[in-house]
Parts: C-alpha cells; sequence; structure tokens
C-alpha cells in the first residue's frame, strides 16, 4: 500500500472514523474479557483461548499484568462503570503484593501460583508498571501516585545512563546490568513516561521522554540510514547479528520491525500534543513522525494478501511475513493522528485511506466477529494458526485499544 505518497480526492468520512464506531470497537474489546478475566485471588488470567476459556489459570508475566490496568483504565474512561475502577485497582494490587518483589526493589518477571519463578529485572516490564500506575492515577485511584514516582527511580537507579541519554535493559535481582541494550525498552518508557507527564503534570517526565525520542529517532536512527533497529552493543552500536535466526521473537525479534517504526511515528505526535511543556525545539517532531510513517507502510504493507507484515531485513525485503495485531492497530492509531494534524495542509486524504483499509484488513482477517476480540497473528496468507501460537493467550488488548484512545483523539472525540 502506498497511500502516503499520492494525492487522494477529499472522501466522505467512513464509518470508522466516527466515535461511533470506535466506542462500540472498544466496549466489543472489553467485553470479550470482562469479568472472566479477573481472578478473585488476586490479578488477572492472561491465557485465553480464542473463545474466552483459560487454559493456564496459574501463570502471570509482568507485561501482562500492568497492561490490563491499562485497558480497565481506558475501559473507565469509556463508560465510567466503578467496577471497571475497580478491577484496575484489583489489578494494581496484584502488582504492588506479588509482582513487587521488597527484598530487591524490583518486580519479578514471571510468577507461578503467586511465587516468582523468573526474577529477572527489565526494563520493558517497569516500563509497564508506570503506565499502569499512571492510568491509574489519571482515573482518581489516588494511592497509584507513590507508584508513579517509585517507579521512576526504580528505573532511573537500575537502567538509566546519563552519558548515553537511554535505559539499559535487562538486569538481575541483584542489580547486575547485561550489555545487551535494546530500543524497544526505550520505547515504552517514553510512552509510559508520557503517561506519567499527562497524569501528574510533573515536567521531568516529559522531557525525559523528549529526550529517549530523539535519542533513538534521530541519533541512532542516523546508524541505519534513518530506520530503527532493534539491538545494540553495550555502547549503543547496532548488533546486527542479535537474534539473527529468531524474526519472530517474541521481546526481542531480528530485523526492522514496521510496527515499531510507526509506534514511534506516534509517540513523536503525542510529545508535539505537549510541546508547550517542553524546554527545548519542538519542530522537528512533526517532520520526524511523517518520514518514519511514510516510509515505513508503502514497503510493509503486503500487496498481495493486505496488513504489515511483521519484520524486514536490513534491505528492506521481508524476513517475518506474519501478520500481528498489534502492527495493524499501531498503524491505524498513527494514521490517524497524522491525519488529524495535518488537516487543512491537502495532505490529510492520503492518511485517512491508510487508516481506513488498515481497519478494514483487521476487521476482516484479525477482529473474531463471533467471539470478539483480536487473533494475535495470522500467517502471512492470513490464516490462523493452530493453537500452540502464540504462547502468551490473547486477554491482553493494550494495542488495540490504545488505538482506539488515539484515533477517538483524532476524531474530536477524546475519552475523559
Amino acid at each position: 500500500m502506498n497511500k502516503t505518497n499520492r494525492r487522494l480526492p477529499v472522501q466522505s468520512v467512513s464509518v470508522f472514523q466516527t466515535p461511533a464506531f470506535l466506542q462500540n470497537q472498544l466496549r466489543r474489546d472489553i467485553a470479550f474479557f470482562h469479568p472472566r478475566c479477573i481472578d478473585p485471588n488476586g490479578g488477572f488470567f492472561h491465557y485465553l483461548n480464542d473463545d474466552g476459556s483459560i487454559y493456564d489459570a496459574s501463570s502471570r508475566h509482568l507485561v501482562n499484568s500492568a497492561r490490563m490496568v491499562f485497558c480497565y483504565a481506558l475501559a473507565f474512561r469509556l463508560d465510567g462503570k466503578e467496577e471497571y475502577r475497580e478491577a484496575a485497582r484489583h489489578g494494581l494490587q496484584f502488582l504492588k503484593q506479588k509482582h513487587y518483589q521488597p527484598e530487591y526493589g524490583g518486580y519479578a518477571w514471571v510468577l507461578k501460583n503467586g511465587v516468582p519463578i523468573d526474577r529477572t529485572q527489565h526494563c520493558y516490564g517497569l516500563a509497564f508498571v508506570l503506565l499502569a500506575h499512571a492510568h491509574a492515577l489519571r482515573i482518581g485511584i489516588t494511592e497509584a501516585a507513590e507508584g508513579i514516582s517509585a517507579t521512576f527511580d526504580l528505573m532511573e537507579n537500575l537502567f538509566w545512563s546519563a552519558q548515553d541519554g537511554l535505559y539499559a535493559d535487562e538486569a538481575t535481582p541483584a542489580g547486575e546490568v547485561s550489555s545487551y541494550r535494546g530500543q524497544n525498552a526505550n520505547m515504552h518508557s517514553c510512552e509510559a513516561l508520557i503517561a506519567a507527564f499527562e497524569a501528574t503534570g510533573d515536567q521531568r517526565y516529559l522531557h525525559r521522554a523528549e529526550l529517549l525520542a530523539h535519542n533513538i529517532t534521530i541519533r541512532q536512527a542516523a546508524l541505519a540510514n534513518g530506520w530503527i533497529w532493534e539491538h545494540y552493543h553495550a555502547d549503543w552500536s547496532i548488533d546486527w547479528e542479535y537474534n539473527k535466526h529468531d524474526s519472530s521473537n517474541m521481546f526481542r525479534p531480528w530485523g526492522y520491525q514496521p510496527g515499531h517504526m510507526t509506534e514511534w511515528s506516534k509517540l513523536l505526535l503525542l510529545l508535539e500534543r505537549h510541546s508547550a511543556h517542553l524546554a527545548g525545539d519542538s519542530e522537528w517532531l512533526l517532520p520526524r513522525a511523517k518520514a518514519l510513517f511514510d516510509v515505513t507502510v508503502p514497503l510493509a504493507w503486503d500487496q498481495t494478501h493486505g496488513g504489515m507484515v511483521y519484520g524486514l531485513a536490513p534491505d528492506g525485503s521481508v524476513c517475518d511475513g506474519d501478520k500481528y495485531f498489534w502492527v495493524q492497530a499501531e498503524s491505524l492509531a498513527t494514521a490517524a493522528l497524522l491525519a488529524q494534524r495535518l488537516k487543512g495542509t491537502g495532505q490529510e486524504a492520503n492518511y485517512w485511506e491508510c487508516y481506513d483499509e488498515l481497519w478494514r484488513y483487521s476487521e476482516k482477517h484479525l477482529i473474531d466477529p463471533q467471539q470478539g476480540g483480536w487473533y494475535r497473528v495470522l500467517h502471512q496468507n492470513n490464516q490462523r494458526y493452530g493453537l500452540d501460537k502464540p504462547p502468551h493467550g490473547k486477554t491482553d488488548f493494550y494495542h488495540p485499544m490504545g488505538a482506539c484512545l488515539e484515533a477517538l483523539y483524532a476524531v474530536g472525540a477524546e475519552l475523559k
């Protein structure tokens, strides 16, 4: 799809651009997992089949535990139901009581029956803990305020490098930081810091978010012809070989990630939204956001089967053609924000068409018409995988719900 490089005639507003459609989609996503995902003994069940049945009731992953707080916070902002706010509070308590490990001050990555089985500390995980607290505070869960500052301090003490202007990625429970560096943890830290600013008004979070964004999308991207590579050595030089034979890795896939390119574009637009509070020049944000999106979508779009592919090799060829729900969701959100931001320039129709096309593809292939929710991943030809893939269930609708949140902003119907 090459929607961003040609002028399209102004068209009538599609159903995908209406608040009613987006609000209905949010409610449909919420209805899939509520209340079946709530574990009365603490936290949420993470491992659900496509029909909503639970296939693993004992395992908990830090990322999903935190993301579900975000999902319920959005649900409360949409409909104001107290049960949604209580579910978010329920999830926040589980983070504090089970994932948090007071003996070393970090968060357990994986739990089994409430007992840590992987205590590795990941900046990626802490970013979502920060995001959960920020969105919880935004819906009036006042005890989350302390969690915002405490999590930021933990990230600062464990992973921050003032010399590099970026976060490291992984550490042992004792705090020994590994040599691996990755952009993904910094991307989600940027997102969480923007949310922390929006919840508290504390500008240090926004300034740190902008620094991360500049250092990844400008400085580090300059090492890869303007694109954003995923993996780096300890000195932040590119590691082209890391996971070279694992382009579908859950957290550290090899190759350029089109979904991360468009996700960074979205974050740059969120930063620009708050440009009045930024300390320095913010005029770079919109052009860089637009450039990232414009170069990514035409290369990642599958001209035969539709949808955006998962991974691209350094030469721009497809290295993983699978279709992931989150790639489409993040990209359509960014398309909507670009269309809204460029309104009146003559360019917005291209982005709305791209947005509509991504929704059309997602409705046809990724959104379950019977059970609700999204299929997590499809083959390149849009056929579904068997029950063995993916291994992380489908309770987590953080990406599509977040996409609807930003699309609602773009169409002028922002949530409370």
